[in-house]
């Protein structure tokens, strides 16, 4: 085991099949390729439900991608697993968990943005802009007539 891991205490989360430690390392049921999506539904045990409540519970996924590695790093076998190779247990990504204030998942995608671009919102903002470049359109028509004026 690596100095920086502490013994699997929860469970191990795959798209199907044994949630125990003991599943931490069967990777015919990990989802894999250039592109895959993952769905699973599962309840928390009381330990696990106090683990995230506590701000202790993390998510450690493994498996980093083999074209990224050296040579010498892809010939290497896992410490964990010595029959795999290291990039198959390698530690990829991993952080806290943060328990919610929502007691249920709000439906659809997280709503982003200020609103609709429909209509306009400063409708006096826009009138006055528009009374000042009228404005000055006058003014600028005015001067010219003036100067054609003193000239002629």
């Amino acid at each position: 085991m690596r100095p920086e891991h502490k013994p699997p205490k929860g469970w191990f989360k795959t798209t199907s099949g044994d949630t125990s430690p003991a599943a931490g390392t069967t990777l015919t049921v990990a989802p894999s390729g250039a592109s895959f999506e993952y769905n699973r539904t599962f309840d928390l045990d009381a330990a696990t439900l106090a683990s995230v409540k506590a701000g202790t519970a993390v998510v450690v996924v493994h498996g980093l991608d083999p074209a990224t590695l050296s040579a010498a790093a892809q010939a290497k076998p896992s410490d964990l697993v010595p029959s795999l190779p290291l990039a198959a247990t390698s530690p990829a990504l991993c952080g806290a968990l943060k328990a919610s204030q929502m007691s249920s998942m709000p439906p659809g995608s997280a709503a982003t943005g200020g609103g609709s671009t429909a209509g306009v919102e400063d409708q006096g903002l826009l009138a006055l802009g528009g009374g000042l470049l009228a404005a000055g359109a006058v003014a600028g028509g005015l001067a010219l007539r003036r100067r054609s004026a003193v000239q002629g």
